[in-house]
């Protein structure tokens, strides 16, 4: 059943057990403490994609705006004849649609709007043109006051002028602030990432930060240009904690099948795109997804992040709006359970733990405590079992129905987990699985969730053999590497119809 399910087949066992330390233990290198937390998903490719839908929707809204402003100026009142909706609606219609066509929405042209004027008086051109030759052929130009036209195009130009020099000077901000620099990083070393680090570090080529190159091989990282940084490629994972790691370039001396995997398996919880660059792509083994153009360079791509875009607006919309209205109305059962907990074995009322999120930073996970007080020291974190003595009376009925859960609501609020996504572990469990599953820490490529695919699937409860962790990740990188917001919807709603009792929560 899961093999139907997921598509693919199991991982295979023999992580490397320093590398696994080495990441969920690693401090900041730049200013030496841990790090608690990641504020989202979005690099800076994703903002300027997010910039470009918000500027359409700017651009179309303006020429309606203009539209009804010219109208009341030159009839002093706003109640629009059928005539100027329909011509309205197909000028918001053209305006988008022309302006998409002159390219005007892509993100180099977003990132330069200020220098893309000439091109959008041509386009709003274009657009009036179209309007003016419709009018003819409909014959319906008699219908319209030639003074509102003049001073809708007038007020539509301004209009988008002043979106664009807004933006502009937005963008140039967040310019000078590196927001919308694409940090990438470079694995392998010798010529060929030599000539990486000159192209991406060209100023015809805005917009690309080169962070350091990256080997395992010190021999390899000697020819490189003064004032790269370099290190080993644990030292990149590390890094990525810290600092967001947008694209990763592999760029091998000596290509080879089996250099390539085993650097992908290093690789695997990066949150970065993975690109293969153009010296090893004659590589015959290599797992593709399709070619893009990165900096104007043809690159492989090997893994894409999970989330992108809209995509990223669209999954913080639904976890925000939807944690916040569940919160509202299950305020007074959270009071009942504060209550019962209380009332049955003391405080606390709710239990802490630290646990591994995105990009496996650290974050404190809240859920209601059902264990006796002081049962939870033991540094292994031993799992709860069927009839297991420190759960309370009152407990186990929160964990049979997963009430126990709730709180994490507020986790999702603050930003470090998502409704839907993979379970976070204790860290105990998080180093001692990472260890024996190959691909778990690809599970930490999104926001941790209070429910998730393998959840609905009936994969709960005690895990007591590696083949149920097993199934586990498998349903977890199923899920990351298929999201949808409908494969959301479709989740919270299996939750809540069965997702809450279950044999397996005790």
């Amino acid at each position: 059943m899961a093999e139907r399910r997921l598509g693919g087949k199991s991982p295979e066992v023999g992580t490397d057990c320093a590398l696994i330390r080495f990441v969920t233990q690693a401090k900041n290198p730049l200013v030496g403490r841990s790090i608690s937390g990641l504020s989202g998903y979005a690099s800076g490719t994703d903002t300027l994609t997010i910039i470009a839908g918000v500027l359409r929707a700017c651009d179309g809204t303006a020429v309606l705006v203009a539209g009804i402003l010219a109208f009341w100026f030159r009839h002093e009142a706003l109640d629009l004849p059928n005539p100027y909706l329909v011509a309205l609606a197909a000028s918001f219609i053209l305006t988008l649609n022309v302006f998409h066509l002159a390219g005007l929405y892509r993100p180099d042209a977003v990132r330069h709007a200020g220098a893309g004027i000439g091109a959008m008086t041509l386009a709003l051109l274009g657009v009036i043109a179209m309007l003016i030759i419709i009018a003819y052929f409909t014959k319906t130009s008699d219908h319209f006051s030639r003074t509102w036209a003049i001073l809708w195009a007038v007020l539509s130009y301004a209009f988008l002028l002043g979106i664009r020099f807004a933006v502009e000077l937005q963008l140039a901000q967040w310019s000078r602030d590196g927001r919308l620099n694409a940090n990438v990083a470079i694995i392998g070393g010798g010529d060929a990432a030599s000539r990486l680090v000159a192209h991406l570090s060209n100023p015809l080529q805005p917009g690309y930060r080169v962070v350091g190159v990256y080997d395992d091989r010190p021999e390899n990282l000697s020819g490189l240009p003064a004032g790269v940084s370099r290190g080993s490629i644990d030292e990149l994972i590390r890094l990525s904690r810290d600092l967001r790691i947008d694209d990763v370039i592999i760029a091998l001396p000596t290509p080879s099948d089996e250099n390539l995997l085993a650097v992908l398996k290093k690789v695997r919880s990066l949150t970065a795109n993975v690109h293969l660059g153009p010296d090893g792509m004659a590589l015959p083994r290599v797992p593709s997804r399709g070619f893009r153009l990165l900096a104007g360079m043809p690159v492989l791509n090997l893994h894409e992040r999970p989330l992108s875009g809209w995509g990223i607006v669209l999954k913080t919309i639904e976890d925000r709006f939807l944690a916040a209205f569940i919160l509202g109305v299950i305020s007074p059962l959270l009071l009942l359970i504060a209550l019962g907990v209380l009332l049955s074995s003391g405080r606390p009322v709710l239990f802490r733990q630290v646990r591994y999120g995105f990009n496996n930073n650290e974050f404190i996970v809240y859920k209601f405590r059902t264990m006796r007080a002081g049962s939870e020291t033991d540094p292994s974190v031993p799992q709860a079992r069927r009839n297991d003595p420190r759960v309370t009376v009152f407990g186990a009925f929160l964990r049979r129905t997963s009430l126990d859960e709730l709180p994490q609501l507020w986790n999702v609020l603050k930003g470090d987990m998502s409704l839907v996504g993979p379970r976070p572990h204790a860290v105990a469990h998080n180093v001692q699985y990472a260890e024996i599953i190959d691909d778990y820490l690809g599970r930490h490529r999104l926001k941790p969730g209070i429910t998730g695919w393998a959840q609905v699937n009936g994969l709960r409860g005690e895990v007591d053999t590696p083949e149920k962790m097993r199934l586990r990740v498998e349903h977890d990188l199923y899920y990351i590497d298929n999201w949808s917001l409908l494969f959301d919807m479709r989740i919270l709603l299996l939750t809540v119809l069965y997702g809450f009792v279950h044999k397996n929560a005790y």
